[in-house]
């Protein structure tokens, strides 16, 4: 018999590319389905969410200018890693969620899977939402979608992989960078994502991971100046609607809960669309001049 001493795993948030304690120092008890104890997970503070928009802000532009087929292979490069260590995200799920090993492996596969399809949607999602207007005038008119900018993601409270990479994944696509929320029951694949980021090709402060008390972190990233939008997947109905008034204040885009969310049902454009702007530029033609105007 081996009297090794196995080494606990220590959760860390993720912010700016670093892996911080949270500001307070404090933590709380992750269990499984059936109450075992799994982890210690950072309690983030509202200091912690302040310092991961401005980690999103900062990395901001380089990620929104980045070209789309950049973002699409530094995507694609996540799911790369994320299926060298499927095994650890098929543990992390089944304990999380109470899936037998090969349920679980079939969420895991799904969410590879969904990462690498918005992955290919970086390059094309612009054609299909932008293009030319006609016009009555010597003009061309174009219009292009562009990213919201910073977007704070309240990741679903059951679906702790496939749901959170179903609400991420189009977020940093179209090029805005994120704020998550992980799922306050069930935290630990979200912070084992921001492992697997961090090893990946994505700039430090696209993704940023909070874990702790949701309505404790969401308060201060709804009312925010510096954030752009906010989706409230994972806010009950009470919550959602304490967020939305907080939005409000400064004109947020809110992507609203929806009355179920089937994570297995094949996704759409939806959540790429939910915060892209549109910008239109008009050039003229023939004799009137180079000279051109946007709005």
């Amino acid at each position: 018999m081996s009297d090794r001493l196995s080494v606990l795993k220590t959760y860390k948030l993720y912010v700016g590319g670093k892996f911080p304690r949270s500001e307070s120092g404090r933590v709380y008890e992750v269990t499984d389905s059936k109450n075992n104890w799994l982890a210690n997970a950072p309690l983030s503070s509202r200091k912690d969410a302040r310092d991961a928009v401005v980690a999103a802000r900062k990395a901001f532009g380089a990620w929104s200018g980045a070209t789309a087929y950049n973002r699409g292979q530094i995507l694609y490069r996540v799911a790369e890693m994320l299926e060298g260590r499927k095994a650890q995200f098929v543990r992390e799920v089944a304990d999380a969620e109470g899936l037998s090993k090969s349920k679980a492996a079939d969420q895991v596969d799904a969410t590879i899977d969904r990462w690498v399809w918005y992955a290919g949607w970086t390059d094309k999602i612009a054609q299909v939402v932008g293009g030319g207007n006609p016009v009555a005038g010597p003009y061309f008119n174009l219009s292009t979608p562009e990213p919201t900018g910073v977007v704070a993601v309240v990741a679903p409270q059951e679906s702790s992989f496939l749901g959170l990479v179903s609400v991420l994944a189009p977020v940093i696509a179209t090029g805005n960078t994120a704020v998550v929320v992980a799922s306050e029951k069930s935290p630990l694949p979200a912070l084992s994502l921001g492992e697997v980021l961090a090893t990946s090709d994505v700039p430090g402060g696209v993704v940023n991971v909070l874990s702790g008390r949701t309505a404790e972190i969401a308060a201060p990233l709804a009312a925010h100046q510096d954030v752009n939008a906010i989706d409230l997947a994972g806010a009950d109905d009470v919550l959602a609607k304490e967020l939305e008034i907080a939005a409000a204040d400064n004109l947020k885009r809110v992507l609203r809960p929806q009355p179920v969310d089937n994570w297995s049902a094949p996704p759409g454009i939806d959540r790429m669309t939910a915060f892209l702007e549109t910008k239109t530029v008009w050039h003229p033609t023939g004799s009137l001049g180079a000279s051109g105007s946007s709005y």
